[in-house]
């Protein structure tokens, strides 16, 4: 535990499971914070297992819960039982943020909500993560990334070939970025105790994560009165047109598949010099003196010719040969990257995108970091992340719990 960073001396409980919620804690515990994590005794976090499962890539370790779990302690603790619940609230009494996932009816069960909580510490920060919001309907409802940050939020629908069903998300791929929000949320309600002394309830949730990630497209739909109609009695505010047009096959909207198999999108090629110079480089010079081609109206009336030119002539070369000439051109242009060529990429390393572990007992030979930048903190490096109730005794004993309470919950499997 570092006792030189910007959080040193904060003590955060991570209640909760998975990713969205557990991360922001982790985000803490990079900076200093002593993050003890409370999860059931034998099973621990499911998390762990996901590494393992035949639907996971095959690496040397579960590298999942190494990433996700690194700089924390774990007490494995049932929080069902009254014995569990009491060391859970004395851990509140000395924390100063709680950080939850636990379904509400959970909460209100095991009397840990809100209120609860400050009940027993004044002024901590709460830090609640749901799948779709506070309030609502759908509140007490459970839901992970893959439903409730891709799905219902619409990314889902729109991220997907004009040919193509939707495609489902990564794991976590809502989780992370949801996690840092939550972080922000944590610190930023840590600021105004600073200030005020009070202690908040902060929140995000997976839903208003996705629609953010969605939001420079969602917003159309929230820019008006959706029945209104327009002049000519169409709807004032809609997706068709949108929808129509990435069933198009525009040139610059479309993704290059090389001779070697590789691929590579021109999404950035805009300017009238930038297309001229990216089909001279395809072998067809003066394209723009084309009556086809001269205008921008005219270049999108045949955009699925200019694609099928681009697609024929780009499978005739390896990706290398293009991406020489593109960067000699000045085009901005990159390969698809695969993410087990990442490791080697300088911009990853040189930027502490990843870095190797302090802990000589981690089996990682490097974790990636999370993306929370600021130059003047330094961070604490990866540990090993914790075994299921690996700290149970010694969180216990810093709550004054002798040897012989502590077997006597052992024995009672409290712990």
């Amino acid at each position: 535990m570092s006792t030189d960073k910007v959080f040193s001396g904060l003590k955060v409980l991570d209640v909760g499971t998975w990713i969205a919620g557990p991360v922001a804690g982790t985000i803490l515990a990079d900076y200093g914070a002593d993050v003890i994590k409370i999860e059931r005794p034998v099973e621990g976090d499911q998390y762990r297992i996901l590494s393992g499962l035949p639907t996971s890539p095959d690496g040397v370790t579960d590298y999942m819960w190494q990433m996700d779990g690194r700089n924390k302690r774990s007490i494995a603790l049932n929080i069902k039982t009254d014995d569990g619940i009491k060391v859970l609230r004395q851990l509140i009494a000395e924390c100063d943020v709680y950080i939850t996932n636990q379904p509400y009816s959970l909460r209100r069960q095991l009397g840990l909500e809100f209120d609860d909580v400050k009940a027993i510490k004044e002024n901590v920060i709460y830090a609640s993560l749901t799948a779709y919001g506070e309030e609502g309907p759908d509140r007490e409802r459970e839901g992970f990334d893959l439903v409730a940050y891709w799905a219902r939020s619409g990314l889902m629908d729109l991220v997907r070939d004009p040919d193509g069903k939707p495609a489902m998300a990564l794991p976590g791929m809502g989780d992370h970025p949801t996690a840092v929000s939550l972080y922000a949320s944590i610190v930023t309600a840590l600021l105004h105790r600073e200030r005020t002394g009070e202690g908040s309830m902060v929140h995000t949730s997976l839903l208003a994560n996705g629609i953010w990630s969605a939001s420079c497209i969602a917003q159309a739909g929230f820019s008006g009165d959706p029945n209104t109609l327009n002049e000519e009695g169409g709807k004032l505010v809609s997706y068709e047109n949108y929808r129509l047009l990435k069933s198009k096959r525009n040139f610059a909207a479309t993704v290059y598949e090389t001779k070697d198999q590789r691929w590579f999108g021109v999404t950035m090629i805009r300017t009238p010099e930038e297309i001229e110079s990216f089909f001279d480089i395809l072998g067809f010079p003066d394209l723009l003196n084309d009556d086809r081609f001269e205008t921008p109206e005219s270049r999108f009336e045949h955009s699925e010719l200019l694609s099928a030119m681009a697609t024929e002539s780009i499978q005739t070369r390896d990706a290398q040969q293009w991406l020489a000439d593109f960067s000699a051109a000045g085009l901005n242009i990159v390969l698809l990257a695969k993410v087990e060529e990442l490791i080697d990429d300088p911009m990853v390393k040189c930027n502490n995108m990843i870095v190797a572990p302090t802990d000589e007992s981690s089996p990682m030979s490097y974790v990636i970091n999370h993306p929370v930048n600021v130059s003047s903190l330094d961070r604490v490096g990866p540990t090993r992340a914790p075994d299921v109730g690996e700290h149970s005794e010694e969180v216990l004993r810093g709550l004054g719990y002798t040897d012989d309470q502590i077997e006597e919950l052992r024995a009672h499997n409290i712990i």
